[in-house]
């Protein structure tokens, strides 16, 4: 049975190319599937708007601040996925064209996707690779959060 955890970014202002999240293997054989994604603004709401996507990953960055991911089940094992998050010096090394979902939202919206039965973002069993949740463009600078939920 696979187990399943959480994981978030903090308060990350978007603009172009700016990761909010980068979930990534820490160097497991282990595959993991996103199921379940949450963003949102945390400023005060105006009428701006901002583009996400979910790309796939190949290097982790360089990462303002770690989060330890959240098993689901108190008696879960250590996640073999971790997360970087926060402003990144070093952007994530992230794959052209292989964007797994994209939405443009106004930053008084919330946004959740879930995925249907068996339309999980699968991520590979290679250290380093995962995905990134990314602003790839935005009229502000705004902070704005990402909640991810995945399976391994």
């Amino acid at each position: 049975m696979s187990e399943r955890y959480h994981g978030r970014s903090g308060s990350v202002a978007v603009g172009t190319n700016k990761a909010l999240l980068n979930l990534f293997n820490g160097g497991t054989a282990q595959r993991g599937r996103v199921y379940d994604l949450v963003l949102g603004c945390v400023a005060t709401p105006a009428d701006a708007a901002t583009h996400f996507q979910g790309v796939r990953s190949t290097a982790v960055g360089t990462e303002g601040a770690g989060w330890t991911p959240t098993g689901l089940d108190p008696a879960s094992p250590a996640a073999a996925y971790d997360i970087g998050m926060g402003a990144f010096s070093v952007e994530p090394t992230k794959t052209a064209s292989s964007a797994v979902f994209g939405v443009s939202m106004n930053q008084r919206a919330t946004f959740r996707w879930v995925a249907a039965p068996g339309g999980e973002f699968v991520l590979p069993a290679t250290a380093n690779a995962g995905m990134a949740v990314e602003s790839l463009s935005s009229t502000v600078t705004t902070a704005h959060e990402c909640g991810i939920w995945w399976e391994e």
